[in-house]
């Protein structure tokens, strides 16, 4: 597989009453596929979203976002454009950070999330300073992760998914 220079292809996920602003890195094959965050089956963003909420998995987009909006959370990713191969953080070059302005626009964002590593690095090296808001940088969600379990990685985000 090739890499290619991609822009990210959706928006953020945001309404007015977001507080919690969860920051992916890019998004994978099947999230561009899908034109949806977290779209590959074996992420475990959404089943880590229900176990800390108590609720059933959201299956289809829709009830991905009434989860996301119902818990006062934004989705978006740290990475505008860059050069990726696939889905592989690993091989992501030429990171041109998200313009985070289309989020805090519309919300009154109270803390950041970072999605793993990745993330957290471009939050801390082009975004952190803009914003004025500490991002704490989560284990990643992503299959490649198996060092945490689901039950692990529930802990550790738990605390910091409620309002």
């Amino acid at each position: 597989m090739e890499s290619q220079s991609l822009v990210h292809p959706f928006p953020p996920l945001v309404c007015p009453e977001s507080r919690i602003l969860i920051l992916g890195s890019f998004p994978s094959v099947k999230s561009r596929e899908q034109q949806f965050f977290y779209g590959h089956p074996q992420n475990r963003f959404w089943r880590l979203l229900a176990r800390v909420y108590d609720t059933k998995v959201p299956e289809t987009i829709e009830e991905k976002t009434a989860l996301v909006f119902a818990h006062h959370l934004a989705l978006w990713d740290s990475v505008g454009s860059c050069t990726v191969k696939g889905s592989s953080d690993a091989s992501i070059r030429d990171v041109v950070p998200n313009d985070l302005s289309r989020v805090f626009s519309v919300a009154p964002i109270e803390r950041i999330l970072l999605n793993g590593s990745l993330s957290g690095k471009t939050y801390q090296r082009y975004l952190e300073a803009k914003t004025g808001i500490p991002g704490l940088v989560m284990p990643s969600t992503s299959p490649a992760n198996a060092a945490f379990s689901l039950e692990r990685l529930a802990e550790i985000w738990g605390p910091y998914l409620r309002v």
